[in-house]
């Protein structure tokens, strides 16, 4: 199939309002959709010539009910390489686990947004890489709201964290810029929750799932007629929230046009409706985020410049993963221990082998991505360790030799300042970790570890003994 001809997505939903939906929103991203009644249908279609020109398949697991991880399973075992994701109106881990097992590549929660949709489909059939276990995951576990759970020692994220802390005790409105997976959103979310606007409402906006021509509309709502199809009056995003807090996603997606606008209702505080003959004055605080500086797009011309000066009152910007990989060890313990409070799952630890691995790679989706791969490896492990080898497509790209050469085993990879609270660990804690590692770096052979920790040997057999550390560790 050529670049140019549309890809093509089985759907296996008996509900046909539902299956034109999603038909039309993958339709704007280059896809054509076959549709499957039943499960007996979605089998014979994959022997036909259509199902043979496949990209991927959406399952509602209504159609099957129970037994739609059996249906998963056999799909799998006619086209194994065929990713499948399933649709759900559950919310429970559970059923995501299951899923997983069985073969499906995403878990999506019904009413699932266009772009989350997308991002999902794209995910799992990229040509280049990424295989299944790096490819990003639909949140399985719901977000944390406060600054506690911003897990990270680096100077970068913590004057980040610092800035958006004094900045949610004001009212001024403030922008997020950073990659896509950063956490811009959960620290918004935060943002929020430690404002004076805490208890009023909040309302979150990613401005790429709106249809530009709607866009309008639902920040500033509209009056009955005020276009074809307006029969009803509809409140605004800005009026809804008004003495509370707006976040908008992806903000360089608004239309110049629409950009003006937006820049005039924040000099002034009035908005006024599509349609309607007067305004009204909010108040209303505007968080928002981006994964591209609004700096250079207003200097390219590409992004409304007051605008940008009314949104980036306050500008905070998160690192990429790659620029903090020393924060990856507490990142990677945070995240197992949420885990493994899901149901169908178990508290794993991960080994100095899985961290090292885990601090060699460079994120491409940052955060969000880690936390991905380490629920997919969650998944599937058996025991109660992560290692080196519960990683075998990672391990396979980096290579046993860049993991031990790299320079983020240089990082202090195994060694956690902070508890998953947010607070420091004893020191004594701390201490046992770095004697432990560096037994481990000089081969334990002693006179080395103890000369280059600076202590005496008989100091440093003594710590082992206090510590309670075998020196074989």
């Amino acid at each position: 199939m050529s670049d140019a001809e549309p890809r093509l997505v089985m759907l296996i939903d008996d509900e046909p309002a539902q299956s034109r939906l999603i038909s039309a929103i993958a339709a704007r991203d280059g896809w054509r959709t076959v549709v499957a009644g039943d499960a007996e249908t979605a089998i014979a279609t994959l022997g036909t010539r259509e199902g043979m020109q496949l990209s991927a398949i959406l399952l509602d697991q209504w159609v099957p009910g129970d037994d739609a991880c059996e249906l998963i399973q056999e799909l799998k075992e006619r086209r194994p390489a065929l990713p499948i994701l399933m649709l759900t109106a559950s919310a429970s881990p559970l059923l995501a686990v299951e899923a997983m097992r069985a073969g499906a590549s995403d878990y999506l929660v019904k009413p699932v947004s266009p772009d989350r949709l997308m991002e999902a489909l794209r995910a799992v059939t990229r040509r280049e890489a990424p295989r299944d276990e790096l490819a990003p995951l639909t949140e399985k576990m719901s977000a944390s709201l406060d600054f506690d759970a911003m897990i990270g020692t680096a100077p970068t994220f913590r004057t980040a964290l610092a800035q958006a802390a004094k900045a949610a005790r004001g009212h001024t409105h403030s922008l997020i810029e950073g990659e896509s997976g950063t956490g811009k959103e959960m620290l918004m979310r935060a943002m929020h929750a430690a404002s004076p606007r805490s208890k009023a409402p909040l309302r979150i906006i990613n401005v790429a799932s709106v249809p530009q021509n709607s866009l309008e509309s639902v920040l500033f709502g509209h009056e009955p007629n005020a276009f074809p199809g307006a029969f009803d009056r509809q409140i605004g995003a800005m009026q809804h929230c008004d003495g509370g807090t707006l976040v908008l996603d992806e903000v360089d997606r608004i239309a110049r046009p629409l950009q003006a606008r937006l820049a005039e209702a924040l000099e002034t505080a009035i908005i006024r409706p599509v349609g309607a003959a007067h305004g009204f004055r909010v108040d209303v605080r505007i968080l928002s985020a981006n994964n591209r500086s609004l700096e250079a797009l207003v200097e390219a011309g590409q992004f409304d410049k007051a605008l940008a000066e009314k949104l980036g009152t306050t500008r905070i910007a998160l690192p990429p993963l790659r620029e903090r990989t020393g924060d990856i060890p507490a990142l990677a313990r945070h995240f197992l221990s949420r885990i493994g409070e899901q149901p169908g799952l178990r508290h794993l630890t991960a080994s100095e082998s899985a961290l090292a691995l885990l601090g060699a790679y460079d994120w491409p989706g940052n955060v969000r991505q880690l936390q991905s791969v380490l629920f997919r490896a969650a998944v599937y492990c058996e025991g109660n360790t992560l290692t080196a080898q519960s990683f075998p497509q990672l391990s396979e790209m980096l290579g046993e030799q860049d993991v031990v050469d790299g320079s983020h085993m240089h990082e202090g990879a195994g060694v956690m300042l902070y508890t998953e609270d947010g607070n420091l660990r004893p020191l004594e804690e701390i201490e046992a970790d770095v004697i432990r590692l560096a037994i481990g770096h000089y081969r334990g052979r002693m006179t080395e570890v103890a000369r280059r920790l600076g202590i005496g040997r008989s100091t440093l057999y003594r710590k082992l003994s206090d510590l309670g550390i075998d020196n074989a560790a």
